[in-house]
């Protein structure tokens, strides 16, 4: 089987750092000391928001992580944020990344950032890393699911984790949190979303009891892959957007990512995940076992699926607008305004089958 760990590419002009101050943060920071030929700087292609590096050193591989750059949604991209939410999480789930140094000022990068550890795996995007037959996918989903309820059982009564969030509140604040964005970002060719707004508005559920600790953005491309045993997760990245909050919202966002084989071609066309290989779930079958775990009743989840469709489109709408601006001259971005436009189409979709 071959075996090829997540890809790096030299950095965007747009992206690049400053190599020289960072190599004296690191000597200031880590307690070693560090020449200009001991620092190698590659990027990691995935992702579309904050940005994402790997720091080659004599003592071994750091991930740095720091907002793009251009106009941002005010309470995004909060590099101290994320950072605190990793070192407080990280004795109660295991499976984050190891928080390391954080930066606040901006004479080093120019902007915050923070380095933390590096998981070695590999990290399914639009397609497998690795062959896998349909049985294995099958194993792959269920591990995927199983890990997203560890992280939704975990205990949040320590101090330094109930700091981290309210969720009293918070269905309602990201409703008309993400209608806002939207309305912020739109562009000329911007669909039209105010039936579907006004839809989340009306049919929003009331809070969970007890709130837990959710992702935001929980998928196939922001787990870790075990190379010897790629259906076993070893890490979860990417925790900007953690909070406490309602479990089933965070459902409801992961499976906006979910195309499935037999959807139809523009949400093929966007796909960014392999959920669509023999052996994959439907996103009936996550939510049956999600909602077996945490016995709940799979048939009252239509609202988080609609809302989660939404919020992503949004963020594909936010990135968007950057482009459009002049923000970010990334040509990767130049589809996105489409691509929230079929996701809009497919939220309104999915709320007038329910």
């Amino acid at each position: 089987m071959s075996q090829l760990p997540d890809q790096t590419m030299r950095v965007r002009d747009e992206d690049a750092l400053d190599q020289d101050s960072l190599v004296q943060y690191l000597s200031e920071a880590l307690g070693s000391r560090f020449a200009d030929g001991d620092l190698s700087i590659r990027q990691f292609a995935g992702g579309a928001s904050n940005l994402t590096y790997l720091l080659s050193t004599p003592q071994g591989d750091l991930i740095l992580r720091r907002p793009p750059s251009g106009t941002k949604a005010a309470s995004a991209h909060d590099m101290g944020r994320e950072f605190r939410v990793l070192s407080a999480l990280r004795p109660h789930f295991p499976y984050c990344p190891q928080a390391l140094s954080y930066c606040e000022t901006p004479e080093v990068l120019g902007t915050p950032f923070y380095l933390m550890s590096r998981i070695n795996g590999l990290i399914p995007r639009r397609n497998m890393p690795v062959a896998l037959d349909a049985a294995q996918h099958s194993r792959l989903c269920e591990a995927l699911i199983d890990r997203h309820v560890q992280l939704h059982q975990v205990d949040c009564t320590p101090e330094e984790l109930a700091a981290l969030g309210k969720p009293a509140g918070y269905v309602s604040r990201q409703v008309s949190g993400w209608n806002e964005r939207y309305q912020a970002a739109m562009t000329d060719e911007a669909a039209v979303a105010g039936d579907l707004m006004q839809w989340l508005v009306d049919q929003q559920p009331p809070d969970q009891a007890n709130g837990c600790l959710i992702h935001n953005d929980y998928k196939f491309d922001n787990v870790v892959l075990d190379p010897d045993e790629p259906t076993r997760i070893i890490g979860v990245l990417d925790w900007e957007m953690a909070t406490l909050g309602d479990p089933l919202m965070d459902l409801g966002c992961s499976l906006a990512y979910w195309i499935e084989a037999d959807d139809p071609p523009p949400l093929q066309a966007i796909r960014q995940l392999p959920t669509q290989l023999p052996g994959m779930m439907t996103r009936q079958q996550v939510i049956d076992r999600y909602a077996s775990s945490c016995q709940i009743n799979p048939d009252n989840l239509g609202f988080y699926q609609v809302f989660g469709q939404f919020r992503l489109a949004v963020i594909v709408q936010q990135i968007y607008y950057r482009f459009a601006n002049g923000q970010t001259s990334n040509p990767k971005f130049s589809q996105f305004g489409q691509i929230a436009q079929v996701l809009i189409n497919h939220a309104n979709h999915t709320r007038k089958t329910l």
